[in-house]
C-alpha cells in the first residue's frame, strides 16, 4: 500500500500569474485548484489569465524584446547567470514544490531542478557564440556576410506537467539566450515550480517584460496567443493531437513552430547483450517518473534466446520498486499525475489482457486516495494490443521475443512515433546497425541517458519537429540574415 502523506514540512508557494514584472494574484479567467496527486489535497489555487491578461502580456512581451535583443550577449549571460545561481540555493525547495504538485520522488525532483539551472546556463553560454561568417564574393567588390544570427522574436511557450523544471529551463533558456522574449504558459496541473523559475530571474534583474507567466483555459491562451501578431515563434511539448493543432495556428501566421511531441520508445536486447544487466537498466528507466517521461522505454523486443533470462530480472525489479507520496524517504515512484490517468492505464491494460497477453506484475490501481498505479509488466502481446500502439505514458512496459534483428528493428520503426530508441549489444556491427537504421531523433545504445544539455532533444515523423536543447535548440530561436555589400563606385 503506497504512503499519501507527505511531512510536515512541505511548502507550496502562493499561486500568482506574472506579467511585465508584477505578480498578480487574481486575474479575469477565474480560479483552479492545484492538487497533490499523492492525497488529493489542495495545494493552492491558480488564478487564470483572460482575454485582458494575455494581451498585457502580449504588450509586454513587445516591449521587453525592443529592450532585450539590444542587450548584449555576454550582458543577458551575467543576468540569467544570477538567476541559475538562484536556482541552484533555491534548488531543494523548488524541488519540494515539484514534488508536491507532480508526484515524482524528491530526489528525482531535484536532479531535475539542478539539470533544468544547467540546461539554461549552456545555452547562455553557447549565445556568446553565435558568429556570422563571410562568403567568398563572386564578383569583385562585393562582400557578402551571414550576419551573426539574431532574435527572432516574442515566443509562446507551452509546456507540460510531466517535467515541470525541465520543460521550462529548454525553452526560457533558448529563447533568453539568444534575445527573445517570452510569454509561458506551464500546465495548470504544475504551476507552481515554473513560477518559481520565473522567480529567480525576477529577482536576477530581468527586466520587465522579457518574461511573462500566464495560466487559463489551455485553448483559449493558446489561440489567443498565437493569433497574436506580436508572436514571432511557438515552442510546445505535449501530445501529439494538440501539437498538430498548434502546428496549424503557427501556420496561419508563418511563424517558426518547435513541437516535442509523444514517444513510444522501443527497446531492442540484441542476442548478444548481458540480459540481466539491460533488464535492471531498464526497470530504472521504465518507472523513472511513473513512466510519464516522453522518451520512456516502453516496447522491450528482446532476443528470444535470453527471453526468459531478462523477463524474470525485469519483473523482479518492477515489483521491487517501493511507491508512495514523493516526498517520503525510499520511495523510488510516485503517483500518476492526474486521476484520468489511471483509467487510461486500466483500459490498456485490460485491452491486453483480453487479447492473450501475459499480465506478470501489476495491473492495477494502489489504494484508494492519490492516483498510484502499479508497476505493470506485460508480455507476449498480439500485434492488435493498443499497448503496442498507443502511448501508455505510465509504468506499463510491454515484453516481445524476437528472432532475428532486421524483425526487431521492422518493428521498433512499425509506428509513426520517432521519439527516441534504445539498443543493448555487446556487438560493434549491430550497435551501427541500430543506430543508422532505427527512425528515430535520439537513440541510446547500451544506457538510456540520451537527453544532455549540450545534446539536441527532438523527434522524427509525428515525435516532432525541430529540437530543443544544445546548439540546435538555441538556433531555433534566431533568424538569418545575409547582408551582401558593393563596393561604392568611384
Amino acid at each position: 500500500m503506497p504512503s499519501s502523506e507527505p511531512p510536515p514540512m512541505s511548502k507550496y508557494p502562493a499561486l500568482a500569474l506574472y506579467i511585465d514584472g508584477q505578480w498578480l494574484p487574481s486575474a479575469s479567467g477565474g480560479e483552479l485548484p492545484v492538487v497533490d496527486p499523492a492525497n488529493e489535497s489542495v495545494l493552492g489555487m491558480l488564478p487564470l489569465a483572460g482575454p485582458p491578461e494575455l494581451d498585457r502580456a502580449l504588450a509586454a512581451a513587445e516591449r521587453g524584446f525592443a529592450l532585450w535583443k539590444n542587450t548584449c550577449a555576454i550582458d543577458r549571460q551575467k543576468i540569467i547567470a544570477r538567476a541559475t545561481r538562484l536556482l541552484r540555493e533555491r534548488a531543494g525547495a523548488i524541488a519540494t514544490v515539484l514534488t508536491l504538485e507532480q508526484g515524482k520522488p524528491h530526489a528525482q525532483a531535484l536532479r531535475e531542478v539542478v539539470l533544468g539551472a544547467e540546461i539554461i546556463d549552456f545555452l547562455a553560454e553557447e549565445a556568446k557564440r553565435l558568429y556570422g561568417r563571410t562568403v567568398p564574393p563572386r564578383t569583385p567588390g562585393v562582400l557578402a556576410q551571414v550576419v551573426a544570427r539574431q532574435p527572432v522574436g516574442p515566443v509562446a511557450a507551452f509546456t507540460a506537467w510531466n517535467f515541470p523544471a525541465n520543460l521550462p529551463a529548454r525553452k526560457l533558456g533558448g529563447a533568453l539566450a539568444a534575445g527573445c522574449s517570452v510569454v509561458i504558459k506551464p500546465a495548470e496541473e504544475t504551476p507552481g515550480t515554473c513560477l518559481e523559475f520565473v522567480r529567480a530571474f525576477h529577482d536576477a534583474g530581468l527586466p520587465p517584460g522579457v518574461l511573462n507567466m500566464v495560466c487559463g483555459r489551455p485553448a483559449q491562451v493558446s489561440a489567443h496567443l498565437i493569433a497574436s501578431p506580436v508572436i514571432r515563434k511557438v515552442s510546445f511539448t505535449g501530445s501529439v493531437a494538440v501539437g498538430r493543432l498548434l502546428g496549424e495556428l503557427a501556420a496561419r501566421g508563418v511563424k517558426r513552430y518547435t513541437a516535442e511531441l509523444g514517444g513510444h520508445a522501443p527497446v531492442i536486447v540484441c542476442e548478444d547483450a548481458d540480459f540481466v544487466r539491460a533488464a535492471r537498466a531498464s526497470v530504472t528507466a521504465k518507472f523513472r517518473n511513473a513512466g510519464q517521461v516522453c522518451t520512456s522505454p516502453t516496447r522491450f523486443y528482446v532476443h528470444r534466446a535470453g527471453f526468459e533470462a531478462f523477463r524474470e530480472a525485469f519483473v523482479a525489479g518492477a515489483r521491487a520498486i517501493r511507491v508512495g507520496h514523493g516526498l517520503t524517504e525510499g520511495v523510488d515512484m510516485g503517483p500518476l499525475a492526474n486521476e484520468r490517468r489511471l483509467a487510461d492505464m486500466q483500459r490498456l491494460v485490460d485491452d491486453a489482457r483480453e487479447r492473450g497477453g501475459d499480465l506478470l506484475c501489476g495491473g492495477h490501481r494502489l489504494g484508494e486516495r492519490g492516483w498510484f498505479y502499479a508497476p505493470t509488466v506485460l508480455a507476449r502481446l498480439t500485434p492488435e494490443a493498443r499497448l503496442l500502439h498507443e502511448e501508455p505514458f505510465g509504468p506499463i512496459a510491454v515484453l516481445q521475443p524476437f528472432d532475428t534483428l532486421d524483425e526487431a528493428i521492422a518493428l521498433a520503426n512499425a509506428l509513426p512515433y520517432g521519439l527516441a530508441a534504445y539498443g543493448f549489444t555487446s556487438d560493434l556491427t549491430s550497435a551501427h546497425r541500430l543506430g543508422e537504421e532505427i527512425e528515430a531523433g535520439m537513440i541510446g545504445i547500451n544506457h538510456f541517458g540520451i537527453s544532455q544539455p549540450e545534446t539536441p532533444f527532438g523527434g522524427w515523423k509525428e515525435s516532432g519537429f525541430g529540437q530543443e536543447s544544445g546548439l540546435e535548440g538555441l538556433l531555433g530561436y534566431t533568424d538569418v540574415k545575409l547582408c551582401s555589400i558593393a563596393r561604392s563606385p568611384e
